[in-house]
């Protein structure tokens, strides 16, 4: 602990913090300045070079150009059955340390991320000020180390989301205007059509959006995921939206003996429960009088992937394909 604490300490000495009241994302040399979603404002004496990063979010600057710049990752790396997590769809999990902790949710191993000497850290937030995967605590001591900026999702469609990713990446140096990522965009805008067709191929079929638990089904709420939120909005996906979604807004938790309170001729599942929590669908018997569950007609959803253009292009495709498999 005393080696942390002197590397904190020699690391806050390195920050600067500047007075002025506009933030700018300038990427050029001389002092850095941006002002977060979150409204905080994070002056630097040179532009961040070394980033420390929320496992998805890494994935998301990986694919707009920053990869050489991550340090270090935190939050999820492997799913369900051991694979590369969706999360981080793109990432080279093997690259980079994980500076993630082994107690609570939100918890990093602070001694391993001070030795990787960040300029900055970067999460994510899906609703309001709950840092993605850094608990109260863990902030606390992490801003010793270097400054959190955060990508608020909160309250934002899909493209919503992607964009403010990529604001964050322009401040941190990416080309948004490069090959790659107006390639990425055009790619997107294909595949967001393709749903769109794929929903009215449908008919009247109605597509419900879940995740199961041992003892519980959580039924996702499309007014407030800002995949769902466009897919529904945006494309017309018919998908169904609970009555008395539980704080926060993302879901209903049902009992399983009320798994068949909505219709579901289609099932969109959570893929990070994997294949064990797959499995927990045919043990419902209340859950196997639904449409979807008598055709096994159940679709990996991707509820969290890395927030870029090129990720969810590629979501979109497979969901498309999906889709295509129930037409009407």
């Amino acid at each position: 602990m005393k080696r942390l604490g002197a590397a904190l300490a020699a690391a806050s000495l390195m920050m600067v913090a500047a007075c002025g009241t506009s933030a700018s994302d300038d990427a050029g040399a001389g002092p850095w300045t941006y002002k977060d979603d979150l409204g905080t404002k994070i002056s630097l004496d040179a532009k961040p070079q070394r980033l420390l990063v929320q496992s998805s979010v890494a994935a998301a600057l990986t694919d707009l150009g920053l990869g050489d710049e991550i340090v270090g990752t935190f939050g999820p790396l492997k799913n369900a059955d051991g694979g590369p997590d969706s999360q981080v769809a793109g990432l080279d999990i093997g690259k980079v340390p994980d500076v993630t902790g082994g107690g609570e949710y939100g918890s990093i191993d602070l001694e391993k991320a001070a030795s990787l000497k960040p300029d900055l850290v970067v999460t994510s937030a899906y609703l309001k000020s709950d840092l993605w995967y850094v608990n109260d605590a863990t902030a606390k001591k992490l801003k010793q180390l270097a400054p959190i900026m955060v990508v608020s999702f909160d309250g934002k469609t899909l493209p919503g989301m992607l964009d403010s990713t990529e604001r964050a990446a322009k401040a941190l140096g990416a080309d948004l205007d490069s090959a790659t990522v107006t390639k990425a965009h055009g790619d997107f805008a294909a595949a967001a059509k393709r749903v769109e067709q794929a929903g009215k191929d449908l008919g009247t079929k109605k597509i419900l959006v879940g995740s199961p638990a041992q003892d519980v089904f959580y039924v996702s709420n499309p007014k407030v995921s800002p995949d769902l939120m466009y897919w529904r909005d945006k494309l017309k996906l018919p998908i169904v939206v609970p009555t008395k979604p539980d704080k926060g807004g993302y879901f209903q938790t049902l009992s399983w003996e009320k798994a068949d309170l909505y219709p579901a001729d289609v099932l969109l599942y959570d893929d990070r429960v994997g294949k064990a929590g797959l499995a927990l669908f045919d043990d419902q018997p209340v859950f196997q009088t639904l449409q979807a569950a008598k055709d096994k007609a159940y679709i990996p959803w991707t509820s969290v992937a890395p927030p870029s253009y090129r990720a969810y292009a590629d979501i979109m495709n497979r969901l498309a394909d999906d889709l295509e498999k129930y037409a009407s």
